[in-house]
């Protein structure tokens, strides 16, 4: 069965000197955030962007679908850390996205591990909706 998970953002005023919040309207589980050019642009400054949004949502999938994987190999982590870096350059928008995963997977090397972790790339839904940017990956066992 499908699901349609929804936010919306109010902006106000221009780009440079404008500011927006964005509501999260399927769960209400994150507060209403704050959002700016210069947040986007500079430093946040307890503000978030686009390019975080994204980061926190690719993050959280490349872990469900490693998981995933790995369990259905058999070898189920213990423990997955993933961040996301979502490189964003005015005038030419999303450059790239870093990924670095490292992990707890008893029973597996390094090798199978780095192996899985390209292939959970790949295979993550929220990467197949953004190739259309280049996306590396990082990854080993803890």
């Amino acid at each position: 069965m499908a699901t349609t998970r929804s936010a919306h953002t109010v902006w106000e005023g221009t780009l440079l000197e404008g500011n927006g919040v964005v509501t999260f309207d399927s769960s209400g589980a994150i507060d209403q955030q704050p959002v700016t050019w210069a947040a986007r642009t500079q430093e946040a400054n307890g503000k978030t962007s686009p390019e975080e949004l994204i980061a926190a949502a690719h993050s959280s999938c490349f872990s469900m679908a490693f998981s995933h994987a790995l369990a259905q190999a058999g070898t189920p982590a213990t423990k997955l850390v993933t961040s996301a870096d979502v490189t964003f350059q005015p005038g030419e928008g999303i450059m790239g996205i870093h990924l670095t995963v490292e992990g707890t997977v008893p029973g597996l090397d390094n090798d199978a591990f780095v192996a899985a972790a390209e292939d959970a790339k790949v295979n993550c839904p929220v990467s197949q909706a953004l190739k259309a940017v280049p996306i590396t990956l990082s990854a080993k066992l803890a």
